[in-house]
């Protein structure tokens, strides 16, 4: 892949990508999905605090996903590159799935953190398949949605 400057690519005073470059996180010149994923920690520890119950995290989780396939369809359409580096709102989701339903410590964050990183990262079939096959904003999003899902999976069996 060609270099990219994502600081041409996006406008952050645009809310759709402020949203998409996970409050501005995707713009890390190395590593913007890990970057992505480490922003996405504030706002999880937010949503445990004010969502009271799992059915309202879900809910909230699902309707962010849902979002989020128009929201990284949308800056990618923006920036002329599909699934672009910057675009991190699908690590966002990812993450929060990851957590869902998971007791709440430093060391469930950080275990959660790597395995979703894990899978995102190395995409073991089917996240491969996905990636390489859906294209837009569902495409950008799902690959992030199913490793997060595969990285929940041992998340419950650890904790």
């Amino acid at each position: 892949m060609k270099d990219i400057d994502p600081k041409a690519a996006f406008d952050l005073t645009q809310p759709i990508q402020f949203l998409a470059l996970g409050f501005g996180s995707g713009l890390a010149p190395k590593a913007p999905g890990t970057f992505g994923t480490l922003a996405a920690i504030p706002v999880f520890l937010l949503l445990t605090m004010l969502l009271p119950t799992p059915l309202f995290y879900a809910i909230a989780v699902i309707v962010m996903g849902l979002a989020g396939i128009y929201i990284c369809g949308k800056a990618a359409n923006d920036a002329g590159v599909h699934d672009h580096p910057a675009i991190v709102w699908d690590e966002f989701v990812g993450f929060f799935i990851t957590m869902f339903m998971v007791p709440v410590s430093w060391q469930s964050v950080l275990v959660g953190f790597l395995l979703f990183r894990l899978f995102d990262i190395l995409k073991p079939w089917p996240i491969s398949f996905i990636d390489k096959k859906m294209t837009g904003g569902v495409g950008i999003m799902f690959d992030d949605v199913v490793a997060g899902i595969f990285a929940l999976v041992i998340m419950q069996l650890i904790f």
